[in-house]
């Protein structure tokens, strides 16, 4: 420090707060007589603040603190042999852990934020993969029903709603080479483990199930579906309601029927 008289060595004690009550008092009227350790003090403070302030979150718990305090003074008292090297040493310690500790809690914010980043990239990266992929699937299946409707062979049929669904209709393109398309609107709502199917009417006596319909909220369904290129031609069609996963021949009240022409 420079200075030197008896009460000199104690100004770093001064600054960590590590005196004990006699001796800060002491201490402080010393420090009213001598501008040598009252500049070494402010000195000492400013860095402690500067410390303190760059994350005091980071300062050590007040156990540990206590802990150290308690060695500090211990070691570091001018009445023993040797104490101002010991206590040099410990205050050197604690100043070194409090930097230790800020710099590892300033790493664990970085390291937390860069965690968060990651997850919400990964999210956004989920979820524009899944819009991509459920995109392709509708441009996909529109590519499809425009094929249907286009094929030179296509055979237009129209589904009236019957007395279960007064309001239903429906509009089927079916194409030997393509497949079938069907648009239907106002279909009543499904109950519990129910879903429509769809029946193509042929000169043979069994009806053909092309597929499954499942409405939107509207009423609204819309599907493409690929039929076997050996299938009779259809003299008709129509629409039921079924058990959930459909059967091999229909069983239920009929929604929609209509006739090819």
């Amino acid at each position: 420090m420079g200075v030197d008289h008896p009460l000199a060595e104690q100004a770093e004690l001064y600054a960590l707060g590590a005196l004990s009550a006699a001796d800060r008092a002491e201490f402080e009227a010393h420090l009213a007589v001598c501008p040598a350790c009252a500049a070494e003090v402010r000195a000492l403070e400013s860095v402690a603040t500067s410390l303190g302030r760059s994350n005091a979150e980071a300062a050590p718990s007040p156990a540990v603190r206590q802990r150290v305090m308690t060695a500090v003074q211990r070691d570091a008292s001018p009445r023993r042999s040797g104490g101002g090297a010991a206590w040099l040493a410990m205050a050197a310690a604690l100043l070194l852990a409090i930097g230790s500790a800020i710099y590892a809690t300033q790493l664990r914010g970085e390291v937390a934020s860069l965690e968060a980043r990651l997850r919400d990239a990964v999210v956004r990266a989920e979820a524009s993969e899944q819009r991509v992929a459920d995109l392709q699937r509708r441009t996909d299946r529109a590519a499809s029903m425009l094929a249907v409707v286009l094929a030179p062979d296509v055979a237009r049929v129209e589904l009236a709603g019957q007395p279960a669904a007064p309001s239903a209709s429906a509009r089927a393109y079916w194409s030997r080479a393509r497949g079938l398309v069907i648009e239907a609107a106002n279909l009543p709502p499904l109950p519990s483990g129910r879903t429509y199917q769809l029946w193509v009417l042929t000169a043979q006596p069994a009806p053909i199930s092309a597929g499954l319909l499942r409405p939107d909220a509207n009423g609204a369904a819309s599907a493409v579906f690929n039929t076997p290129p050996d299938i009779p031609t259809p003299t008709a069609m129509a629409v039921t309601i079924e058990p959930d996963g459909g059967v091999p021949s229909p069983t239920g009240d009929k929604y929609l029927v209509g006739v090819a022409h």
